[in-house]
């Protein structure tokens, strides 16, 4: 059998990614790459647009902006492993049906109160105190859409890819893995894109309207597309526990990386696993700390707390410089078409060299990218500063995009099956955390003429990450460099 085939029901060959094997198989393949496209464009919609509703609620400030941020990054914080547990204990079609209901009906509830505001901009002049509530509405469906959509990644990408994928070689996975990407970010593409036109050439209210009646017009279709895969695929509807006590579901890993990551533990993390684990409701973080691709994971989060992307604090300051939405939306799309590069990039890179060392290239590929944004905080004109940094941070993404996806897969591969929703949970938890610090100082500081500081932090908090991976690749290999190869080649060219 070939990388990129898998045994369709009628017990021949079906390509996995590409190609025209049975109709029933490639349309359920297409069924899941469709519905992921629509529940993710209306968060990628959200996610771009909602920075821009609250620096026009309240002006010339970051304030707002931030307050949401702290609101939706703490929620995830806190609750993300118990969404994790969740996942674990319910049925896969429990956890799809609540997962699209509070997403739907969060941004719904979000649309309409940002409306509201935006309708009636002098309320908080007139009422403070309704003023007061339809913000909080607002962040608190944003934070209730956060938890719902990690619900839904943890279903769509740390389950059903790895049960689909079960039994084929790693390149399939990993190519899986990437067409998923891909269509987050052509999400991130196109959704910022149109959103951002919208606001710039109709209104901002036209735009709120907008998301929530994408979410009434698509969660239907969503939950048919979901469960048509669900119906199609026999694994996925095979009990969840004794599916995972079965050793037959684990995909074949390369032979250099055979080696399972959690076998065995320092003593620090044993330690540390075991102070967790006597606290209430930090059983899922003692699971974590079992893990050997904590620091990964850790390294990955670490990058989250970050003002270097097109998140809310940074769309917010550009905004405040007089850059017009629609040319914002333009370089937040620029940035989503070098992560796309990415995910195409990552499986011709992981086909020449190891997971592991996929995830050292990428890492300082990203660091030296953001030396460009450092550089932004000297240059005196702002418009000329403002693209200085926007084109840091979007040649940045190729980097990011496929250290992601790296950490990604040596989560599915070297986490224990029983292990898998729990530490998927905790690690977004993890990564909340760090966004969550982000949003607190953005709340400190608040001002948009400060904003260089945030950049000189973010870049540091980079090259911590970067080290941090680094440390975690040499532990394990015992070198970073092939030496003798290296001089080999110097030799060579003498």
């Amino acid at each position: 059998m070939e990388a990129g085939e898998w045994v369709g029901s009628g017990g021949h060959l079906v390509p996995l990614l590409d190609g025209h094997g049975s109709d029933l198989d490639a349309s359920l393949l297409r069924r899941l790459y469709v519905g992921h496209f629509l529940a993710r464009w209306g968060a990628r919609m959200w996610d771009f647009s909602v920075g821009l509703y609250m620096i026009r609620i309240w002006p010339d400030s970051l304030l707002f902006a931030a307050v949401y941020g702290v609101v939706e990054c703490s929620s995830v914080a806190v609750f993300g492993p118990m969404v994790g547990t969740l996942v674990d204990r319910l049925t896969y079609l429990q956890v799809l049906g609540l997962w699209l209901l509070v997403q739907s009906l969060s941004f719904i509830v979000a649309g309409v109160s940002v409306t509201a505001l935006l309708v009636f901009d002098d309320l908080k002049d007139k009422s403070f105190p309704v003023f007061v509530l339809l913000v909080s509405v607002t962040n608190v469906s944003g934070a209730l859409a956060a938890l719902s959509t990690l619900a839904g990644t943890i279903l769509i990408e740390r389950e059903w890819v790895v049960v689909i994928c079960s039994g084929h070689p790693a390149a399939a996975l990993s190519k899986t893995n990437s067409v998923l990407r891909r269509i987050d970010l052509s999400c991130k593409l196109l959704a910022p894109v149109l959103s951002g036109f919208v606001i710039s050439f109709v209104s901002t209210q036209a735009s709120a309207v907008a998301l929530a009646l994408w979410n009434v017009a698509s969660v239907g279709l969503q939950y048919w597309l979901f469960f048509s895969v669900y119906n199609g695929v026999p694994a996925l509807g095979e009990n969840v526990q004794l599916r995972r006590k079965s050793a037959a579901s684990e995909i074949v890993a390369p032979a250099n990386e055979k080696q399972r990551y959690g076998e065995e533990m320092s003593d620090w993390r044993v330690g540390v696993a075991n102070y967790l684990s006597i606290l209430p409701c930090w059983d899922s973080w003692a699971v974590y700390m079992r893990q050997d691709v904590m620091l990964p994971g850790v390294a990955l989060a670490i990058l989250y707390f970050n003002v270097l992307s097109f998140g809310t604090l940074m769309t917010a300051t550009l905004d405040w410089n007089g850059i017009p939405a629609y040319l914002i939306s333009l370089a937040r799309g620029f940035s989503a078409i070098v992560g796309i590069a990415a995910t195409l990039l990552y499986p011709v890179v992981h086909s020449w060299v190891s997971t592991l060392r996929t995830g050292l290239w990428s890492i300082w590929i990203q660091w030296c990218f953001l030396l460009l944004c450092v550089g932004s905080i000297w240059v005196s004109d702002g418009v000329a500063s403002a693209w200085m940094l926007m084109a840091g941070v979007a040649a940045s993404r190729l980097g990011l995009w496929m250290f992601d996806l790296a950490v990604m897969q040596m989560m599915q591969d070297n986490v224990r099956d029983s292990d898998r929703c729990v530490v998927g949970g905790v690690q977004n938890s993890l990564q909340s955390i760090f966004d969550l610090l982000t949003y607190i100082i953005g709340i400190i500081i608040s001002d948009p003429r400060d904003f260089s500081l945030l950049i000189a932090m973010s870049f540091f908090l980079v090259t911590c990450a970067a080290l941090i991976y680094t440390l975690h690749v040499y532990l394990l290999r015992k070198h970073l460099f092939h030496l003798d190869k290296i001089i080999a080649k110097l030799e060579w060219l003498r």
